[in-house]
């Protein structure tokens, strides 16, 4: 283990953190807010200690996939950690842990919230929730290596490390470029959402984070109805549209970018994810259309919330406790599915479950005939061994996860449907789930275990499971693996 190295980095990042800090900053000088000391306090804090973590001159710079692993998982606790501080500072969350599960919420663009009535918190202190949205949607690391790059070998590492998805690859011959690209675009796609909600004549304000959590697919909302609040056709059909958008696989758009069109839409990932945005939107329109009165409004309310639970950003327009049992078991399955590989969405990935889907299929037609020899292909590529394992022993070890945190929670008395949904919202990172966890609920009332659990659950998911494990093996810390 590169332990210099891994420090240098981490402390780099906290100064990242610390420019991040600038933004809301400014944003409560605008508004006169009493917030400016407490900024400039976590500002202190986060240059104080990545001073510290600089001392020490590493001798060899190079990282390798260990050294990611750790570099991944350190820096985003760190960076939670002293991203809670002004929240806790300002006294507008008063717990530590409350403020904690409020920022990996934002960081992992989970969603979920301890704020019963988050209209009352300042501007600056919404502004740095929407922000960890939109930071950790593409990946907070990956920003600084877009922007301030250090070796190629390291970055590529560190990305495998943080993007989501079964696999990493580059767009360039460069992972610092790959970065770069990445964020362009992702900061497009931003900009075009907050011209169009300007458009519909929201404040500029509620534009931009409503922006922020859609790109990361994160789903705070400045208005405790959501976006219900707005209660505006068009807001719901330009934040469905966008969400679905930042679900896609980034490297499509590169593909289409660079006009390899017909290798984009050849896509199967990008079928099964439309196609399954279609279905269930038919399905649950018509399982509640008795309920809702039309079929315009029932298409508008399946509409939305297939888009908001797919892509895993969490956004309400409606109670889903109250819909039938039917259409609830579809967002549920929804809330497992998650959106495309390379997206800043969660869950499972489409990509992920399509490799499940063929190995199970695989392995039914070896059992008909045993000396057939298929391999499983994805867009007219043969996948790769270590990838179907991979695959597999990941879906292993989330269902346990989830298995375990529904235990754990449950010790609350809270009822099996609340626990369970909770739990799965958390590690798809998608935010809701359904009773006490719901669209209409917070997460206040449940315990400072409960609590504690679901944070861990949202850092594990949003990084995919391995990299948190790794932290904290204890091969992982010797010198020489």
């Amino acid at each position: 283990m590169n332990y210099k190295m891994v420090f240098k980095t981490v402390g780099r990042l906290l100064w990242a953190e610390a420019a991040f800090l600038c933004l809301p900053l400014f944003v409560s000088l605008y508004y006169k807010e009493n917030l400016f000391l407490v900024y400039l306090i976590v500002i202190g804090l986060l240059l104080g200690v990545g001073a510290l973590m600089n001392i020490p001159k590493p001798t060899k710079r190079t990282v390798y996939a260990r050294e990611g692993f750790v570099i991944v998982s350190l820096s985003w606790i760190l960076m939670s950690l002293f991203g809670a501080l002004p929240f806790w500072f300002s006294g507008e969350i008063p717990s530590f842990i409350d403020a904690m599960f409020e920022v990996v919420s934002g960081f992992t663009t989970t969603g979920a919230t301890i704020l019963p009535n988050v209209e009352v918190i300042s501007k600056s202190l919404l502004f740095w929730r929407a922000f960890t949205h939109w930071l950790g949607g593409m990946g907070i690391i990956v920003f600084v290596l877009a922007f301030l790059p250090q070796k190629d070998m390291q970055s590529m590492h560190i990305m495998r490390a943080e993007v989501p998805g079964p696999s990493v690859g580059k767009l360039v011959s460069k992972a610092t470029v790959t970065a770069r690209i990445l964020y362009i675009m992702y900061g497009v796609l931003t900009v075009a959402e907050i011209v169009s909600l300007l458009c519909c004549k929201l404040p500029l304000f509620d534009s931009v984070t409503t922006a922020f959590a859609t790109a990361g697919t994160g789903g705070f909302s400045i208005k405790n109805a959501s976006i219900a609040a707005y209660n505006s056709l068009s807001v719901e059909i330009i934040v469905a549209v966008f969400m679905l958008l930042f679900g896609i696989n980034f490297n499509l758009y590169y593909l289409m970018i660079v006009k390899q069109f017909k290798r984009a839409f050849k896509s199967e990932e990008l079928w099964t994810y439309v196609g399954i945005v279609a279905v269930s939107t038919i399905a649950i329109t018509l399982n509640i259309m008795p309920l809702v009165g039309s079929l315009g409004d029932s298409l508008r309310q399946a509409g939305f919330q297939v888009a908001s639970i797919i892509t895993t950003t969490g956004f309400g327009t409606v109670d889903l406790g109250a819909w039938p049992t039917f259409s609830q078991f579809i967002i549920v399955l929804l809330m497992f599915c998650g959106a495309c590989t390379g997206s800043t969405g969660g869950g499972l990935k489409v990509g992920r479950i399509m490799i499940l889907v063929k190995s199970v299929s695989r392995e039914l037609r070896r059992a008909i005939n045993p000396r057939s020899v298929k391999c499983i292909k994805l867009d007219g590529s043969v996948i790769d061994k270590e990838i179907i394992s991979t695959t597999s022993i990941y879906f292993t070890v989330y269902m346990l996860l989830i298995a375990i945190s529904t235990i754990l929670i449950s010790l609350d008395n809270v009822d099996m449907t609340s626990a369970v949904t909770a739990s799965i919202s958390c590690i798809n990172n998608i935010g809701p789930g359904l009773s006490n966890s719901g669209m209409i609920s917070h997460f206040a009332d449940f315990s400072v275990l409960s609590k504690l659990i679901m944070t861990a659950d949202m850092l594990i998911g949003r990084l995919e499971i391995f990299p948190m494990i790794i932290l904290f093996l204890p091969s992982t810390w010797k010198k020489s693996a």
